[in-house]
């Protein structure tokens, strides 16, 4: 389909409401504008192209299971609604061509050099390991051009990086693979690039909850295979609304801090001749402390404890939400926050300790929903900077925004709702 249909398609009914599902009603005529602007400047800079694709990718939130995805644990998590949207066509060639409006890089790929550069990081080298991934996996990858913006928050803990990895995958699985590539595909291809093109240890829960799309609990106990389900439930149902409270600082420096993570917890599975926490149980950990503490030390038994704690407090939630016990579900939400915070560890970084954004944050939201006596809050993402998280009732959700905003600075609180959709090709859906 050319530009022009594609606007035309933009404002029809059908488009309506598929931005509603993604953006709410009040964000219709916004994104309408948002996609279409997009098209006249993927045209202006790619005025030979004729048929154009567009796509989104959202963000994700993750609601519990922080830090137990690489161990092959559980996790409950939902696509938002703030995403990376790109227009993508074929140009029969052997480059990719991308242009990020949001971050002003314009940058060529020759799909003949696909090699990552020696420091491992960067757009160019993650958009080379997806193309890479795809190959890897025996799937086909081909020259293209694509225009590309986006407003999830970067290095922030609502992955950023996931959402252009699914972007990009969700591009070359509609353009050279006739759509055959599913959302656990796209998740390994991801994960694939932040391992081997960014030397990051990353498990696979920010690529699955960015491609998947809705509110869906994973259980990552066969990583090539991963258990998702869908559960049927919005914040929105509940008179609620799911804030996010950027502290300040990024987290794109801090790689070092994650890798410990995912290391410590598998050095105490080590004890036990197993590779990941997975593998053992709670109980053994328990009856050999002593003889464990001494082979992988007490923050990797700590880090392990939260672990298997945190599995449990997944299959809580879940289970509260299917039966209603919506008040279950929050209590829980703030133990995984506490967990978190006292035995993962990732609210700072000890290398430089007097940096406490996270900390800070969570107490004042502590402090403001013990006043008020509801809600939720919890460290949000990776962790160690970037992001919390606070569900509370949506008539304290203003009061609250110009509460966090006052102490760490306005346009810092985002309300967030689920998405039903993942990583889309927006043709595909909107004709459905």
């Amino acid at each position: 389909m050319n530009i022009t249909d594609t606007i035309k398609l933009l404002k029809s009914d059908n488009s309506r409401k598929l931005m509603a599902a993604l953006y709410g009603e009040k964000g219709i005529e916004e994104n309408i504008d948002r996609y279409q602007n997009l098209l006249l400047s993927f045209e202006k800079k790619f005025p030979e192209n004729q048929e154009v694709f567009l796509f989104s990718s959202p963000g994700r939130t993750e609601i519990s299971g922080n830090h137990t995805d690489h161990n092959h644990g559980k996790v409950l998590a939902g696509s938002i609604n703030l995403d990376c949207v790109g227009a993508a066509a074929k140009n029969n060639s052997k480059v990719v061509n991308i242009v990020s409006e949001t971050y002003n890089q314009n940058f060529t790929i020759d799909l003949e050099d696909l090699s990552p550069s020696d420091k491992k990081a960067g757009t160019i080298d993650l958009t080379k390991g997806i193309l890479k991934g795809f190959l890897e996996e025996g799937y086909e990858i081909g020259g293209f051009d694509a225009y590309i913006t986006t407003n999830v928050i970067s290095a922030a803990g609502v992955s950023s990086s996931a959402s252009y990895e699914m972007l990009l995958c969700s591009m070359i699985n509609t353009l050279f693979n006739e759509g055959r590539l599913n959302a656990v595909n796209y998740a390994h291809i991801g994960k694939y690039a932040e391992n081997v093109y960014w030397a990051k240890s990353s498990g696979l829960l920010d690529q699955m909850a960015c491609a998947v799309g809705g509110l869906i609990t994973i259980d990552f106990k066969n990583p090539a295979a991963p258990a998702v389900e869908k559960i049927d439930f919005d914040f929105a149902s509940r008179d609620h609304s799911l804030i996010i409270v950027n502290t300040g600082k990024g987290h794109a420096d801090l790689s070092e801090d994650y890798s410990f993570v995912p290391a410590e917890m598998k050095k105490v599975a080590e004890f036990f001749g197993k590779e990941v926490c997975a593998e053992i149980t709670e109980e053994q950990v328990i009856e050999n402390l002593n003889e464990v503490r001494a082979f992988a030390g007490d923050r990797s038994v700590l880090r392990a404890l939260h672990f298997f704690e945190e599995n449990k407090r997944v299959d809580a939630e879940v289970a509260a939400l299917k039966e209603g016990r919506f008040e279950d579900f929050l209590r829980n939400i703030t133990a995984s926050g506490n967990s978190s915070w006292k035995w993962l560890q990732n609210c700072f970084t000890n290398t430089s300790y007097q940096e406490q954004g996270i900390t800070i944050a969570l107490a004042l939201t502590e402090l403001f929903l013990a006043e008020k006596h509801a809600g939720a809050c919890r460290i949000h993402g990776g962790g160690f900077a970037g992001v919390i998280m606070t569900v509370l009732p949506n008539s304290l959700a203003e009061e609250y925004c110009s509460y966090m905003e006052k102490a760490l600075g306005e346009g810092n609180a985002y309300r967030m709702s689920i998405r039903p959709y993942g990583a889309i090709c927006f043709h595909e859906i909107v004709n459905q």
